[in-house]
């Protein structure tokens, strides 16, 4: 892809997806946000994608803000712009501006995103964590909710994610104090869907499960799942049955049948 981010496409449609800035810890300065913007934009075009799973490489998932991007004074670049060098105000990526579209556009991929979490995911990194579908982490991963740190609040879609994760009194708690939690806390409270010890591993394993479902079944639904966070209930009872209709009856659809009672691995047509 760059020298920040890395597409590995493997069997079965699933995209092996890593930050790769390791002598930084995969910190956010403006060639990441661009490489992971890239990325992200070259998965929605790619025929056959059926999963992601997203990681970093090395010491750590993603260490969040590059600090050498800011001034000595602790504020951004520029007043208005991000660490990216974009305007914070321009919504350059349909409802995100580039610096929230690194985590929000995970959520607008049509497949499910997995990210797994190791050593630290900060800030920043912490809400690209946050962007995944299922978010599997190391109990000792070092978290935080940075911003308040550094004198900000947090703007990279991470209020947008987080409201579906945890309780609103606790993500007050987090973000106001910018207090440290480790992995096992973070599943406690939400953040994270899974503890494991590998969590790389358990994300593999996990995509490989869901890329061999109807992937047509999959993004309808990951388009329902996206719906409840903010649609009434007649808009998603609605949009359960208008999915439903197209996909009942198809070739795949027919097909997760057939492989299931035959007790075989399905062979589906990709999108």
């Amino acid at each position: 892809m760059n020298d920040r981010v890395s597409i590995t496409m493997l069997e079965d449609g699933i995209a092996d997806v890593r930050l790769i800035r390791t002598d930084k810890m995969n910190a956010l300065d403006p060639a990441m946000f661009a490489g992971i913007n890239d990325a992200i934009a070259e998965l929605g075009q790619t025929k056959g994608l059926r999963v992601v799973v997203l990681s970093g490489e090395g010491r750590a998932f993603c260490a969040g803000l590059d600090l050498s991007a800011m001034k000595s004074g602790g504020s951004p670049v520029e007043k208005g712009k991000s660490t990216s060098g974009n305007d914070l105000a321009s919504r350059s990526h349909g409802k995100a501006n580039s610096a929230q579209h690194v985590a929000w556009g995970w959520r607008e991929l049509p497949v499910p995103v997995i990210a797994a979490a190791h050593g630290v995911a900060f800030g920043g990194g912490f809400q690209i964590f946050s962007g995944a579908d299922i978010r599997i982490i190391h109990p000792d991963t070092r978290c935080a909710i940075m911003e308040l740190k550094w004198g900000l609040v947090p703007d990279m879609a991470g209020f947008a994610l987080w409201r579906t994760m945890v309780r609103d009194d606790v993500l007050r708690e987090y973000t106001y104090t910018n207090r440290e939690f480790n992995g096992t806390e973070a599943a406690r409270l939400g953040f994270a869907t899974h503890l494991s010890d590998v969590p790389y591993q358990h994300a593999m394993e996990l995509a490989k499960v869901i890329a061999n479902k109807n992937p047509h079944a999959i993004r309808a639904s990951k388009r329902i799942a996206n719906l409840t966070a903010h649609a009434d209930d007649a808009t998603v009872l609605l949009a359960e049955s208008e999915e439903q209709i197209e996909i009942m009856g198809t070739p795949n659809q027919r097909e997760s049948v057939m492989a299931e009672m035959e007790r075989r691995k399905p062979v589906f047509t990709d999108v």
